[in-house]
C-alpha cells in the first residue's frame, strides 16, 4: 500500500470489515502489516475480521512460504437483510478503485443535490 490515509474520528459509512475486503481485494497477496495501516486498524483486529470472513465463506487463503494469498468469493451475498440479494461483487464494485480512479474521483466535483435520488424519493418530494 503505497500511502495511509489521515486518522478519522466519527461514525463512517463503511464498516471495517468492508475496509478489509476492499484492501484485500485491491491486492489479494497484501500483508495484514498493510491492511492495518491502510484500515487504521491493530494487526490484531485485522487478523479477526479475516477470521470472520474466512469463517463465513466469504474469503479464503493459500499459504505459499510466508505469502498469504486471499481469494475474495464475489458472488456471496451480503449478510444483513437490507442488502438482501446484493453480491460481495457488487459491494466491492463500489469500493474498489485503482489509485488513478481514486485520484480522479477526489478532484471531481460533488454531485448536484437529487441527481442521485431514486423515484421513490421524488415521488414524494423527499430527498
Amino acid at each position: 500500500m503505497a500511502e495511509v490515509p489521515e486518522a478519522h474520528s466519527g461514525w463512517t459509512f463503511v464498516t471495517n470489515h468492508a475496509r478489509v475486503l476492499a484492501a484485500i481485494a485491491d491486492n489479494p497477496n497484501v500483508r495484514i502489516r498493510d491492511i492495518a495501516a491502510h484500515c487504521r486498524l491493530t494487526e490484531r483486529a485485522v487478523q479477526r475480521i479475516i477470521s470472520d470472513l474466512e469463517q463465513d465463506g466469504y474469503l479464503s487463503h493459500t499459504r505459499d512460504g510466508r505469502t498469504n494469498t486471499y481469494r475474495i468469493e464475489p458472488e456471496k451475498v451480503l449478510r444483513h437483510p437490507a442488502e438482501a440479494g446484493l453480491t460481495v461483487a457488487a459491494l466491492l464494485s463500489l469500493l474498489v478503485q485503482d489509485e488513478t480512479d481514486r485520484g480522479r474521483a477526489t478532484s471531481h466535483p460533488a454531485p448536484r443535490p437529487g441527481a442521485g435520488t431514486h423515484a421513490g424519493a421524488r415521488e414524494t418530494g423527499e430527498q
